[in-house]
């Protein structure tokens, strides 16, 4: 995939360089759920506001955006959202529960419902996400780009299908397998729908964007080729080229030598693949995002830098490299060890 032709519009930050394959002078890191219960700000916030009404208010969720991205130093911020607002869109009645997560009110169970869903504007409808990346690029100035985000349509599908989180993917995976034809209308209607709230992301400002399939790993790779890989390759070529593309799944070790089929910019790994391995699975024509295990965060300094260090030296230097976790920061995280963790990424000389 070609570099962008308005990189130098968008900024010469360290992140966005390294899109471009520049050699930087530092690995730029950037943390999923850098912004979140993990931080006392946050918790502050959610003392008074619950967390859909803070994904709606586009003041409060940039602030959120904001202030975790100064704290940490990162190279990057990602907007507070949720990948699920756009079932809420699509009135399914998201809501969620303490200790429960997210809870569908009417899961798609049915060719019935998947025809019923309403034909919508998603861009107007989660117009309240596009003024939020405004506030936060005006509210961090134009050296820290901001990153938007979606849920990739296999996650966003089965959320729809079982009603909440799952195990073992029961009911969507019956649904995708006795009602394939329906599966394939859901599916194509979340490309349609993901597409727009991504590209009005990017006409607000978004230098990036990042495709998150939470759930992708339970699918076999048969199955991710018949069900899930010709959806995402539709929704990737419908996403605005203004933006750089990264798409991350959890573990994807099974799928990614079909991932790098994938006309993404930048491929994110999970902690149960060695950096190294996955990219040269992946191919180093395309970028590598990852690859800390969360856990490592409640470890001991030398316990975190010696870990950081042994992924860093696995991307040897390569133009391509972001740093992150393998998947979000966990909520009882010590935010001084995500401090550290920046700094020493930020420090890191490749050998």
């Amino acid at each position: 995939m070609s570099t962008l032709k308005n990189t130098k519009e968008k900024g010469t930050s360290t992140f966005l360089r390294t899109f471009a394959r520049e050699k930087t002078e530092h690995t730029p890191v950037w943390l999923m759920r850098q912004a979140g219960r993990y931080m006392k700000e946050y918790r502050d916030l959610k003392e008074k506001w619950g967390f859909l009404e803070l994904c709606h208010n586009p003041e409060l969720a940039a602030t959120v955006t904001t202030d975790a991205a100064k704290a940490l130093k990162v190279d990057a911020a990602i907007i507070f959202a949720d990948i699920l607002l756009i079932l809420e869109a699509l009135d399914l009645g998201l809501h969620f529960e303490a200790g429960e997560g997210p809870v569908i009110e009417k899961p798609i169970r049915s060719v019935n419902d998947v025809n019923s869903l309403p034909d919508i504007n998603a861009g107007q409808k989660l117009s309240y996400v596009g003024q939020s990346i405004k506030n936060t690029i005006h509210n961090l100035g134009p050296d820290i780009p901001v990153i938007g985000f979606a849920g990739a349509p296999f996650t966003v599908a089965s959320y729809a299908i079982e009603g909440g989180g799952s195990r073992n993917f029961e009911k969507a995976k019956s649904f995708m397998y006795y009602q394939s034809e329906a599966w394939h209308n859901l599916m194509d209607k979340l490309v349609m729908h993901t597409a727009a709230y991504l590209n009005m992301q990017v006409e607000n400002g978004a230098s990036v964007v990042q495709l998150f399939d939470s759930w992708v790993g339970a699918l076999s790779p048969s199955d991710f080729k018949e069900f899930a890989m010709p959806h995402l390759k539709k929704l990737v070529a419908s996403i605005s080229k203004d933006a750089y593309i990264v798409y991350f799944g959890t573990q994807t070790n099974g799928l990614l030598e079909e991932l790098s089929q994938l006309d993404a910019h930048t491929i994110g790994v999970d902690w149960r693949i060695d950096l190294d391995k996955a990219w040269d699975v992946i191919g180093h024509d395309k970028g590598i995002q990852g690859n800390l295990d969360p856990v490592t965060l409640f470890a001991d300094k030398d316990t975190i830098k010696k870990r950081a260090i042994e992924i860093l030296d696995k991307a040897e230097g390569r133009p391509g490299y972001i740093f992150n976790l393998g998947h979000g920061i966990l909520p009882q995280t010590p935010v001084d060890n995500v401090k550290y963790l920046v700094e020493v990424v930020h420090s890191y000389k490749s050998k």
